[in-house]
């Protein structure tokens, strides 16, 4: 078949990437190791941005980088602001009904709750009728819910946060990889500790439109080379991330034996 015949048939987004020659991505720059803003240069930086550079480089087209919020990210995607999403928005069953994703995950990650000095909560189920921070549309919303927590959602997770050091709620619940790496090294949060074990850990995947079949496709060859080849650990590395699994080893060991 010809390119211009393959590009006939070819789904919205990916001839839009090809048109535009660009390849925008929605990425959450509210703190931590996986996207925030340099403080010195205000560039984003993380392993989210890497991961969307690197997916514009493979692709042969130029990286658009767009900020967005837990409350907004969904959006952002449904109404065209962006092509895709790496945007720390694990894969629940109710999300992939609402959108599309590249089948290979690029990552595992659960929740945790940032705990304040002196807190008596030792396991999720202290948390029943206790008020609880978390973000807008965060995945862990439903299994808080579930233990009976009383939740105050916010825009961000810096909002979040901010409101459990001002003693608005009792735990602040997010991403395991945004939290144990702010308690273990910020100064201002000595004292806090991590609640264990993570709190529903899920597949992180790119997130795309339903039926965006070309792009998946496009997008899913890469992450398993990725894999293969190691890239993922070493970027994980690279930005200081420690892994709370070994799902970036097996997931490498399983593309080697040709079994991913």
């Amino acid at each position: 078949m010809s390119l211009a015949g393959s590009l006939a048939h070819a789904d919205a987004t990916w001839e839009r990437i090809q048109d535009r020659q660009t390849l925008s991505v929605g990425v959450l720059l509210s703190g931590g190791p996986f996207g925030s803003l340099d403080p010195q240069t205000r560039e984003p930086r993380g392993f989210n941005v890497d991961l969307a550079k690197e997916l514009a480089s493979r692709l042969g087209v130029k990286p658009d980088l767009v900020a967005v919020l837990p409350a907004n990210r969904v959006q952002f995607l449904q109404q065209g602001k962006v092509d895709i999403l790496i945007a720390n928005m694990e894969w629940t069953e109710q999300r992939g009904q609402l959108l599309g994703h590249v089948p290979t995950p690029f990552y595992t990650v659960g929740g945790t709750a940032a705990l304040p000095p002196g807190s008596a909560i030792q396991r999720w189920e202290d948390l029943k009728g206790q008020p609880v921070c978390t973000s807008q549309g965060s995945s862990y919303v439903a299994p808080l819910a579930a233990y009976g927590a009383e939740l105050k959602a916010f825009k961000s997770s810096s909002e979040s946060l901010l409101a459990l050091r001002g003693g608005n709620c009792v735990a602040a619940v997010h991403d395991a990889t945004l939290i144990n790496p702010l308690l273990a090294s910020n100064p201002e949060w000595q004292g806090y500790r991590a609640l264990q074990p993570e709190l529903n850990p899920a597949p992180s995947v790119i997130w795309t439109r339903p039926g965006e079949g070309d792009t998946q496709a496009k997008l899913d060859a890469i992450v398993r080379d990725w894999h293969r080849s190691g890239w993922l650990i070493q970027t994980e590395a690279r930005n200081a991330i420690t892994p709370a699994s070994n799902t970036l080893v097996e997931l490498h060991d399983q593309a080697l034996a040709g079994t991913l």
